[in-house]
């Protein structure tokens, strides 16, 4: 198999698996019982919250554990908003968020809130200028995404929030992460970042598990409320076998980070030249900022139906978001493509697993497909 739709969920590394069985089956205490098993469970919660607070550059006291990027988002945007309605209730967003921020404001825009959101130059880019015009007196929240799920582009949001600490001091920035977590290092101190959402699946851990960093600075209203776990935040069991996954993927990425981030280049290069070769008439579809995502366009070609055709060589790629179910790309809309240059849309992502292999085998999936469908 020749998998290639990394951004999309990964494989569980080894070392994830290993320990989630054995906190399925040796240490399975739940953390907040009060007999030796609880207590050791809750020792290991505060281990593990440590590991994935580093990777996520913050300290442990300062991390919920999360069903996923989803509820992070979910539970970042909606605690954010009723926090500081009483101030204001205009937001600010892009026109190239995952549905999660996407649809969350919806809703909050059916409560009376206002959302603005910026427009991407047509590498993928958001112009922190904008973010500064659209700032008014009412504004509360500002939600930016990282590393575009679609693209590759990462956001300047270090000077989004340098921007926001000046002109609207009293607003919240929330910063979606899933994508950026073990490609690019987390910083959201320096980024005057006060919610940033992370999410497990995406680098080796289980699906299912996520986390959300909330600012020592500020409060919010939980989202899932019951027996005050999560120092309140997000009541329920923690499930420790996911959170020993989710920190034993940290903990390889951590490791391996100079190491996969070359290989993983190395792969793009490779990748890059095999197109030039033979796919002349592939376009690249905006700017990528890191090696780990390529988004192409092969005129002639549609994406579903190309899909198809390389799943039949047992090599899977993407049209977009896993998200959007088919749906046309919003992201591709945004930067300016038009519609045919959407329907041909394929987005190619990489781990630290793949090989070059994997690169060979979609060229001659998409060499097939090409005279397949191009008559």
């Amino acid at each position: 198999m020749h998998y290639l739709d990394n951004c999309a969920t990964t494989a569980v590394i080894d070392k994830a698996a290993e320990q989630m069985k054995k906190f399925m089956f040796e240490d399975f205490g739940n953390p907040s019982s009060q007999h030796k098993l609880g207590i050791n469970a809750s020792n290991h919660l505060k281990n593990f919250r440590k590991i994935i607070s580093n990777s996520m550059g913050t300290t442990q006291n300062e991390i919920i554990f999360t069903s996923g990027g989803t509820e992070a988002i979910n539970t970042a945007i909606f605690g954010a908003a009723h926090k500081n309605r009483h101030i204001g209730k205009h937001i600010i967003t892009t026109e190239i968020e995952h549905s999660a921020v996407k649809n969350s404001l919806k809703r909050l825009e059916q409560e009376g809130f206002k959302i603005t959101y910026i427009k991407p130059d047509k590498t993928g880019h958001i112009n922190p200028n904008d973010v500064e015009n659209a700032i008014n007196a009412d504004t509360i929240l500002v939600s930016v995404i990282l590393v575009n799920n679609e693209i590759g582009s990462v956001q300047p949001v270090e000077k989004i929030g340098k921007i926001i600490k000046i002109k609207a001091p009293k607003a919240l920035f929330h910063v979606d992460a899933v994508q950026g977590l073990s490609k690019i290092e987390l910083l959201p101190k320096k980024w005057n970042c006060h919610l940033m959402s992370v999410s497990g699946h995406k680098i080796g851990a289980v699906k299912g598990i996520g986390a959300l960093y909330i600012s020592k600075d500020i409060k919010i209203r939980p989202y899932i409320v019951g027996g005050g776990q999560e120092s309140g935040m997000r009541s329920g069991t923690e499930p420790l076998p996911s959170i020993s996954a989710f920190a034993a993927a940290c903990e390889f990425h951590r490791e391996n980070m100079s190491k996969n981030l070359n290989h993983i280049m190395e792969l793009n290069n490779y990748l890059e030249s095999e197109l030039r070769t033979h796919i002349k008439i592939a376009q690249r579809n905006g700017i990528s900022d890191i090696p780990h995502i390529v988004n192409i366009s092969i005129d002639g070609c549609k994406s579903e139906v190309m899909l198809r055709i390389l799943e039949s060589e047992n090599v899977f790629v993407s049209a977009g978001s896993a998200c959007s179910k088919g749906r046309e790309s919003a992201v591709l809309k945004a930067i300016g493509l038009d519609n045919k240059r959407i329907d041909s849309a394929l987005r190619i992502s990489f781990s630290p697993f793949n090989t070059k292999d994997d690169i060979d085998a979609l060229i001659n999936g998409i060499k097939k497909g090409i005279k397949m469908l191009i008559k």
